[in-house]
């Protein structure tokens, strides 16, 4: 019984003391303190050695020369041994973002109150009449199936819409010429057009995220500035910026496009340039474009700008009628219309004042992209997935409450409410994410783990709410033609799922494997320090960050299994969490949780994590569900607590938890060290894994809130494109929706007279008539009805052809195909 005592003190000594950050001492007397207990109490033997032993060590290390000669010393040689070097690339990828929400996840010890101080959804006055003026406009001018199947091309009246009213410049300063609008004004303007058109949102979308209006704002030299940026806000220049090369896709810093630094002619005088040959391809308005933005890597082999010859990525602006550029031809990316192809140029020569940022930002190229690909990627196809599912929601609640099947509409089918459920959970957890990410943006950070993460997990969301959609619409959304509205955003889901970072790369090489490092409260501190050239230095920045991790990690050991033998209930959750409490203080146990299975991961493979992409691909998906549950709750306490709202706040977190904890489960069960597997599963699941998806029930909870309430089916597909143009495929569902509900006593009791035989409802023969001859209808009923069965017809009727309208029309020419290197 002693020994049992005494074992259960040292332990919520040991846990107290750990989740405290404790100093040495501290832990010295603890175990003294379990020794004397046990001695005093008559058990004499093997426990109370143990514990005299390490009060003993404990206290000689707390002598700060011993314990930096006898362990940190060690420590510091073992770990620089092991460590690989940080290539110039990864660490310009490391340094090109920022940390935020997501190293408090990676804590494991997360302060709400930051959370909280992310911005909720703030737009200007000018930003709010953009939406609800040009952007609405510009989505009514849009036929969707002239611009993606009659003439697979963008209008010129919709370029120069666009043009005209700034849309290409919104990320450009007012200052510039531009809008100046904020991150979460481009991301609902972007995603409103989205949710029309996916071809004509590129246009839009493409030079406002990663391209050369942001990095001439932010990188480019006053010439570059005050000459390109009023142009590109004018829509006087159309950019495109050229990255990806026939050998250089994922791995795009392996590019084969080259520089040469020389003497050349330029404007009729000798210059000292650049000599350029590249080849790119999957250029996105690279067709259209009159400004290339060209990605290379520089040579200097004659040392005309210095000592170095390899100089590194760098970035130039090109005028695409500039002498020996090629560019024109097109490439048609899953059947969309939006301009994409190659480009290409042999010994093109040009001056170095073309480099953006000038000669200080030669060889600084890749760090420069990372940069603002960790605030563009954040924006952009969220944007776009976010908007296509709730316009997949929209429009299948209203088809499924028009479109009847065993003399009930489809929406009443347990087999459609289920893929329902999961399409309101989309809608409603995405726009979390969105709303929240595009909020971080704005406040001034560029979050690369985020942006990645997020861009991954929103454009997958989205394909499989798009997929919902067209299994519930089923014939009516396979035969294609100007009255589908769904085969646009099918044709498009795997464009988003390709570009900026193919989600498989996304997500098995970045989001875990460089944001363990990059978010981790320790871990790349001790990487610079060991990278450092001078060892001494090195050891004097190691020591004491190595010393907090160890503080660190000990308080996640010891944490993660009193959090989960006591259920989370002693776990954090912020003041005023209210209805939300519970799931505050699942959140912070899942996060401890995460925080010691990423720390002993990340220490036992090392270098090797990039080899293990299965392992990375799973805390990846681990640290999304992290993500959505924070984005969650901020949602619901931004939206003001709304009760009515509680349950897709339950939902969605239920199901959250139990893809977090499924895929630690699978990380654990496939852990490369067996031993320390074994060990991680009994502080994780002490008592198994008992996280399970949310029921039946909430799922038809939230299915029949958003059928039964208006106002909460616009709050959940606010911000897309809506119209009530009875011409209009879309405007039909909204048009004929409203009637079928406002009909719904009536058809009730015509329904009722067919099935008792009194009317006989078929082909050639007028139910209606039958039924006000009857009695059953009067005269306003029956002609209400007529008019909804005429929409109705419309709403459920499908595009035909004659045979010679879709026999296509032949290309002149073969397409040309280079053979691989």
């Amino acid at each position: 019984m002693t020994t049992i005592f005494t074992l259960l003190f040292t332990f919520v000594g040991a846990t107290i003391l750990a989740m405290r950050h404790a100093p040495i001492m501290a832990w010295a007397g603890l175990f003294l303190t379990a020794m004397l207990i046990a001695f005093f109490s008559g058990a004499f033997g093997g426990l109370t050695l143990i514990l005299l032993i390490a009060a003993i060590a404990l206290a000689l290390a707390s002598v700060e020369d011993l314990r930096s000669k006898y362990f940190a010393r060690p420590a510091f040689k073992a770990v620089s041994a092991i460590v690989p070097p940080v290539s110039d690339t990864e660490r310009e990828a490391l340094e090109g973002g920022t940390v935020g929400w997501d190293a408090e996840l990676f804590s494991g010890a997360p302060d709400y109150e930051k959370l909280r101080a992310i911005s909720p959804i703030r737009l200007s006055d000018d930003e709010q009449a953009f939406i609800d003026g040009p952007t609405e406009t510009l989505c009514k001018m849009v036929d969707d199936w002239q611009v993606r199947a009659s003439d697979r091309e963008i209008p010129d009246e919709i370029w120069d819409y666009v043009r005209e009213n700034g849309f290409l410049g919104m990320l450009i300063s007012k200052q510039h010429g531009g809008l100046g609008f904020s991150a979460q004004a481009q991301s609902l303007i972007l995603g409103k057009i989205a949710s029309r058109s996916p071809d004509v949102s590129v246009i839009v979308m493409v030079p406002n995220s990663l391209g050369p209006g942001e990095l001439i704002e932010k990188y480019g030299t006053e010439q570059q500035v005050e000459h390109y940026l009023p142009r590109l806000a004018a829509g006087k220049e159309i950019p495109c910026f050229a990255l990806t090369g026939p050998t250089s896709g994922s791995d795009a810093a392996t590019m084969r496009d080259i520089g040469i630094v020389k003497m050349g002619m330029h404007e009729g005088k000798e210059t000292l340039g650049i000599s350029l040959s590249w080849e790119k391809r999957y250029i996105t308005l690279g067709p259209k474009a009159t400004l290339l933005g060209l990605a290379f890597r520089l040579f200097d082999p004659e040392n005309l700008m210095g000592d170095e010859e390899d100089l590194g990525i760098t970035l130039a602006l090109i005028p695409t009628d500039h002498k020996g550029v090629t560019i024109g031809n097109r490439h048609i990316p899953s059947g969309c219309a939006f301009p994409n192809g190659p480009n290409s140029g042999e010994d093109v020569f040009i001056p170095l004042e073309w480099i953006i940022g000038g000669k200080e930002r030669v060889g600084q190229g890749w760090k420069m992209l990372m940069s603002c690909l960790a605030a563009g990627r954040a924006i952009s196809l969220p944007s776009s997935s976010t908007a296509a599912a709730k316009a997949m929601l929209r429009f299948t609640t209203a088809y499924g409450t028009i479109r009847n099947q065993f003399g009930i509409p489809i929406n009443n089918m347990e087999g459609i409410e289920e893929r329902l459920s999961r399409m309101v959970e989309t809608a409603y957890v995405l726009e979390a994410a969105r709303a929240m990410t595009a909020s971080i943006v704005q406040g001034g950070e560029k979050p690369a783990v985020i942006s990645a993460l997020l861009k991954y997990q929103s454009t997958e969301w989205a394909r499989v709410a798009v997929n919902d959609a067209m299994d519930i619409h089923a014939g009516r959304a396979v035969c294609d033609g100007p009255s589908n509205y769904l085969q646009s955003a099918y044709q498009s889901m795997p464009v988003g799922i390709t570009v900026e970072g193919a989600n498989i790369l996304t997500r098995t090489l970045i989001t875990f494997a460089q944001g363990a490092l990059r978010s981790h409260p320790y871990l790349y501190k001790e990487v610079e320090a060991i990278n450092m050239a001078d060892e001494q230095d090195g050891f004097e920045a190691f020591e004491p960050v190595l010393y907090g991790h160890i503080k660190y990690s000990l308080a996640n050991i010891f944490g993660a299994f009193f959090h989960n033998i006591t259920m989370g209930a002693f776990a954090h959750a912020p003041h005023r969490s209210g209805n939300s409490t519970k799931w505050y203080r699942s959140l912070s146990r899942a996060s401890r949780n995460f925080a010691l299975l990423s720390d002993v991961t990340v220490a036992l493979l090392g270098g090797s994590l990039k080899m293990k992409q299965k392992i990375s691909g799973r805390m990846a998906d681990a640290l999304s569900e992290l993500y959505f549950i924070s984005a969650i709750l901020k949602r619901y306490e931004d939206d003001g607590q709304i009760t009515g709202d509680l349950v897709f706040v339950d939902y969605s977190v239920q199901n959250a938890l139990h893809r977090f904890y499924e895929k630690v489960e699978a990380v654990l069960q496939n852990y490369p060290t067996a031993v320390a597997g074994v060990l991680l599963r009994v502080l994780i699941f002490p008592l198994g894994n008992h996280h399970s998806a949310a029921k039946d029930r909430l799922g038809k909870a939230i299915v029949k809130k958003v059928l039964a309430e208006p106002d909460v089916r616009e709050r959940l597909t606010h911000g897309v494109y809506i119209s009530q143009d009875e011409t209009d495929p879309t405007g039909i569902l909204e048009v004929t929706m409203k009637e079928v509900v406002e009909l719904a006593p009536v058809t009730k009791k015509l329904e009722k007279a067919i099935r008792e035989g009194k009317i006989q409802r078929y082909h050639g023969n007028d139910w209606i008539g039958e039924a006000t001859n009857e009695g059953i209808l009067n005269n306003n009923e029956a002609e209400r009805l007529r008019r909804l069965e005429k929409l109705t017809a419309k709403v459920i009727a499908v595009d035909q052809f004659e045979p010679a309208q879709i026999k296509g029309v032949a290309m002149r020419n073969e397409p040309e195909n280079i053979p691989a290197e």
